[in-house]
């Protein structure tokens, strides 16, 4: 079983009134995709996704992540261009309907895999998002989180999503962010403190920020003892050349699976319950969070 729930704002985080959420009873095998997709062909881009969720679910992934904006792709000047054609849009539920995703829900439904992909979404009340969608085993397909931390130049085509959101996939509990969140501390502490055991990441990082993308998704596991799933955009050309290095992370902020900055790759690895525990018994920063961490404060002459 799957749903998603809204439970946290990842601008503004508390600490937690009830302890930590129990350990996973069973490992979770997840995969995450670097891809290059064609700009505005929503269609063509979805069945290209079906084929890399096919490919994870052949080595036994059950929840799958594709880049940001995979499915009209993360280029500016055709999503400036063509809002009609390279949006989905979303009704009042939150459902989305759209035929071109189509071999989307095929793929989910047979495969039994939750899918986690990037796509511009129109709401009712014409908002547009840049939107994780979420595709569940049964293949319905809802706008699980909308980015709240626009980066540049996307404030001038998007809105900001309010809230934060954790996908239940068996006893996971997921939080959900898009790329530019995961550059918060606060953004992935705020999932922790809902209960996340792992933070799902679709990104979409240029050439030239390499160094950043293999440390800030690093340093969110460890922050908060979690696993982190980075998917990434690969390819293109400039300047909307995307970078790759897709990876998965263990609580430590160790990398269990990552992608060359070069090509197509679908990584998949198993998320180990035990491993869980044992970080976050040794390393219990969550537990020890102190109520107004880090103040009030003094000033100081030196």
């Amino acid at each position: 079983m799957q749903t998603v729930r809204t439970a946290w704002c990842g601008a503004v985080y508390h600490p937690p009134v009830t302890p930590l959420h129990p350990t996973p009873t069973a490992a979770l095998t997840v995969a995450t995709v670097q891809a290059t997709p064609v700009p505005g062909d929503v269609a063509g881009n979805a069945a290209a996704a079906a084929e890399l969720v096919r490919h994870a679910a052949g080595q036994g992934a059950r929840v799958v992540v594709l880049p940001e904006l995979y499915l009209c792709a993360y280029h500016p000047p055709t999503l400036a261009a063509d809002p009609v054609g390279t949006d989905v849009a979303v009704d009042p539920a939150g459902v989305v309907a759209d035929a071109r995703l189509d071999p989307l829900r095929d793929a989910a439904r047979t495969a039994g895999s939750t899918l986690v992909v990037g796509a511009a979404a129109r709401h009712p009340d014409g908002r547009r998002t840049i939107a994780a969608l979420v595709v569940d085993r049964a293949g319905t397909i809802r706008v699980g989180y909308d980015k709240q931390q626009l980066w540049g130049d996307e404030r001038e085509l998007f809105t900001p999503g309010g809230r934060g959101a954790t996908l239940l996939v068996d006893d996971w509990r997921l939080g959900l962010g898009i790329c530019y969140d995961g550059c918060f501390p606060e953004h992935g502490r705020a999932a922790a403190l809902d209960g996340a055991h792992a933070y799902l990441c679709p990104s979409g990082y240029l050439a030239g920020s390499e160094h950043r993308r293999d440390l800030y998704y690093a340093a969110r596991a460890l922050d908060n003892t979690m696993f982190v799933v980075f998917a990434n955009a690969v390819g293109g050309s400039d300047p909307w050349r995307f970078n790759g290095g897709a990876a998965i992370y263990d609580p430590q902020g160790r990398t269990l699976a990552r992608g060359a900055d070069e090509g197509t790759a679908v990584l998949v690895a198993t998320l180990d319950p035990a491993a869980l525990a044992d970080t976050r018994s040794a390393h219990s920063m969550l537990a020890d969070l102190l109520p107004g961490q880090g103040g009030p404060r003094v000033s100081l002459t030196g």
